[in-house]
Formats: structure tokens, sequence, C-alpha cells
């Protein structure tokens, strides 16, 4: 695993390669983005992005939400993965948020896991993005760049990443690195076809030395 200097030097690259990362799904005030970070999973932020653009225009309290069927609000999202689902748990979450919270998003990880369809990577987005409170939300881009690097081990569990980098990140940086993370994830460090050879973290990234060591063509 990669000790805290090589960590740093991570860090230091990617906050060159993305200095302006930021969460990309759009919203105007923290209800708007508990919606759409909870629209967000197994879906794209693009995808996530045109679908709100309309939803948020329809819907802007809790109170919206319940003002319609349960079928209306599943139309209205049916372009989003999962989308039976997520509009039960917007209508639940909405009514959780009226008769415990005075209609407003709490401001803590634990009061927004009790809410329907909130985990603790949709969280830590609320309370780092909305908030402004230090966390690291680990999604599938960030998890994999982790693993990838050697940073975390391959066997560890998506809360043994997080805790793992809250040890290894100074925590002022910990939000900034999430991001920076995801874009890294997202735009060079991809799923199916990582960007290794023009790749600045290359020399200390064990997966990426075994995959450019598959690319070497052997002499005949």
């Amino acid at each position: 695993m990669l000790n805290r200097k090589q960590v740093r030097f991570c860090l230091d690259e990617m906050k060159k390669m993305f200095p302006d990362a930021e969460c990309e799904l759009n919203h105007r005030n923290p209800f708007e983005l508990v919606i759409a970070v909870l629209l967000s999973a197994q879906c794209t932020d693009v995808l996530v992005n045109k679908v709100t653009a309309d939803l948020f225009k329809k819907y802007q309290t809790p109170e919206d939400y319940l003002a319609v069927s349960l079928e209306e609000l599943q139309q209205d999202i049916r372009r989003i993965g999962l989308y039976r689902n997520k509009a039960k748990n917007i209508q639940k979450l909405c009514q959780a948020l009226i008769d415990q919270h005075h209609g407003e998003v709490p401001q803590t990880r634990e009061a927004l896991m009790k809410l329907a369809g909130v985990g603790r990577k949709t969280a830590n987005v609320v309370v780092s993005v909305a908030f402004k409170v230090p966390a690291i939300a680990v999604d599938t881009h960030l998890e994999r760049v982790s693993k990838r690097l050697g940073i975390c081990r391959w066997k560890d569990s998506v809360l043994e990443v997080e805790e793992t980098l809250m040890r290894k990140v100074p925590e002022e940086e910990w939000s900034e690195t999430h991001h920076r993370m995801i874009f890294f994830g997202r735009y060079h460090c991809k799923a199916r076809n990582p960007n290794c050879p023009e790749c600045p973290l290359l020399e200390i990234c064990r997966e990426g030395k075994k995959r450019m060591k598959k690319l070497e063509v052997t002499p005949n």
C-alpha cells in the first residue's frame, strides 16, 4: 500500500489535473442536492441533470413531491434507473423532512442516513457540498482509483476505503480530495479504458504498471 508521502504525491498531481473539481449534480439548495444524489445511484450525473432540469421546476418543496401520486412522480423520473423505488424513497424522505425536520434538510450525516434512500455516500456528499463539513463520499470512481493506486487494499469494503482515506488525507482536504478523485476516475482512470500511458501517477500505480506490462510488445 502507498505510504503517506506517495499519497501526498497522488493528491498533488490530481490537484494539477483537476484544480476546479466540484459536484457536477445541478442543484440550488440542500434539498435539491439530496434529491439529485438519491437519483444518481447507478446512474450518470449527466442523465440526472437532464431529468432534474424539469423536475426541479415542477417540485420545489417536500410538499410538492407529496402533492402528486406515486405514479406521476415515477413518470417524471422514468428515464432514471430504478425509478420506481427511487420515487417511493423520495416521497418517504419528503414526509420525514416535514414530520421530523420542519421541512428542512438535516445537517448531520447521522440524521441524513435515517432518511429513505440516503446511505452513507449520499449523506457524505450532502454534508460536504451543502454544509461544508469535511467528508469523503466513496462512490465507484473513488473506490476504483483508491484500489488501483494501492492507497487501499483490493478486499477493502467501501467503509474501509473511506476510513483509510480519512487517515491518510488531512481533514481539511477531505472534501476537495473526494471531488478530485472522482474526476480522476471519471475522466482519466476510467473503469474500462484507463489512460495509463499518459498518467502522471504511473510510476507508483500498481495496477497501471501491470496494465502497461501487458501492453509491452515481445520481440519476435
